[in-house]
């Protein structure tokens, strides 16, 4: 009797402590109901300006090279690949995935320092 006398009066719970049921009779928890923050407006801002910014900078690429960066870091839509199933899809070594990619990206960062240096 002691210990649910001192539960009712406890302050401390559990996300996993049951707080209902569906409609269907499933427990719900704290844990099922609680959000997740949205972004802010200014995180979502400079998230959108990087995506931008990382398209003006594959615009330097050719199309080999933007075709392996999109699918080595999943973008537009792709997911991750490795260089070893890009190499198999293009039917080339993968050790020349590696070099496109690395070429690549140095492209990219030039274009980057060049921006950054126009700004100033």
């Amino acid at each position: 009797m002691h210990f649910r006398s001192d539960k009712k009066n406890s302050k401390n719970i559990s996300i996993n402590e049951s707080i209902g049921f569906d409609k269907d009779g499933n427990e719900i928890t704290f844990l099922d109901v609680l959000k997740t923050p949205k972004p802010d407006f200014i995180e979502d801002i400079n998230i959108k300006d990087n995506i931008k910014a990382l398209k003006e900078y594959m615009n330097v690429l050719t199309p080999r090279e933007k075709n392996i960066i999109m699918k080595r870091y999943g973008l537009n839509g792709n997911d991750d690949t490795t260089q070893k199933d890009i190499a198999k899809e293009l039917n080339i070594s993968r050790s020349y995935v590696s070099r496109i990619e690395k070429r690549a990206l140095t492209k990219m960062l030039r274009e980057f320092i060049r921006n950054k240096k126009d700004l100033n």
